[in-house]
């Protein structure tokens, strides 16, 4: 589609622009005229669009300090930067365990994003949902009322009206929903126990959590289920719903999870537990009261193959 000369696109217009380099730009650098030519857009977002080879004049590619003398054909293929399409419906498939008008409970894969972020714009559980049920772009985040970490695997909860999301949000905030998970960590650990210990950010490496006296109040519960010769299968009950806690509240009693690279072992002197290629947790079981009927409801999710390959391998060294 040929604009006139003067066309000056605008936020929201077309993602593909053919328009003629005006006399008004000669002499001026490409970014400069860009700059000109689409002033709704950042000059980092035009730098964007040149480094990507997506603005071509007659033809051909050029940097940023290449001249423009007017008359030259340009075409842009302004595709919007991800976060402004991070929450379009995206056809991928989800493995639902229960649904009715209020509740959608997931069995979460490991490697699916729950949320759209950066790095992870698009393909992510958020997505997912807006195509599996179009209304939920009407609800915050889609109904999401808690998460999972990526190489998280298991149960999730997403309310499909707001109604319902209020209702779960409550519920977490009561800590009525029941949250339990399986996790191999290091090590032989007596129980039952648990960690009472406040979680916060990591007061050096930002990206990382931590246990820290200024952080937000947290409880993890574990039991044993089966101890092995170097690694002990635990069932966590979360209490609270801190960014990493079951991870962190493990490590900090120097009981890391398997496979966990962020607060693990580099290196344990077993070779199937250093192959492990994720943290090992699974949310198999979830409880909560149904926002509109008020029955308690709950479900369980089977272990992902990867636990299960892990469970036979370490069955083999069995402590007891």
């Amino acid at each position: 589609m040929n604009e006139p000369d003067d066309y000056s696109p605008q936020e929201g217009a077309a993602l593909h622009h053919q328009l003629t380099i005006p006399a008004d730009c000669a002499g001026l650098r490409l970014d400069q005229a860009l700059a000109r030519l689409f002033p709704s857009h950042s000059r980092s977002r035009l730098q964007n669009w040149l480094k990507a080879g997506r603005v071509s004049l007659d033809g051909g590619q050029h940097d940023a300090k290449f001249k423009v003398w007017g008359g030259e054909s340009l075409e842009v293929d302004a595709a919007p930067p991800p976060e402004e399409i991070a929450e379009a419906p995206e056809d991928i498939p989800l493995a639902v365990v229960y649904e009715d008008a209020d509740v959608l409970v997931i069995d979460k894969p490991v490697g699916l994003v729950v949320h759209p972020g950066s790095g992870n714009w698009s393909g992510t559980l958020l997505n997912a949902l807006l195509h599996h049920a179009p209304h939920l772009a009407g609800v915050p985040r889609a109904g999401i009322v808690h998460r999972l970490d990526k190489d998280t695997s298991g149960l999730l909860v997403v309310a499909k009206t707001l109604e319902a999301q209020t209702d779960l949000v409550r519920q977490l905030q009561a800590r009525t929903v029941k949250r339990h998970y399986l996790a191999f960590v290091h090590g032989l650990i007596s129980g039952p126990g648990a960690v009472d210990a406040p979680v916060g950010r990591h007061p050096s490496q930002r990206t990382k959590m931590a246990v820290v006296q200024s952080g937000r109040a947290a409880v993890t519960r574990y039991l044993v289920k089966e101890q092995f010769a170097r690694t002990t299968l635990v069932e966590c009950q979360l209490e609270t719903g801190r960014t990493h806690q079951i991870r962190v509240h493990m490590a900090s009693i120097g009981h890391p999870l398997v496979g966990d690279a962020t607060y693990g072992l580099r290196r344990s002197g077993n070779a199937m537990l250093d192959a492990f290629p994720r943290q090992a947790l699974h949310a198999f079981r979830l409880g909560l009261v149904h926002p509109s009927t008020g029955e308690a409801m709950s479900w369980e999710a089977p272990l992902p193959e990867d636990f299960v390959r892990l469970l036979d391998g370490v069955r083999t060294e069995r402590v007891r």
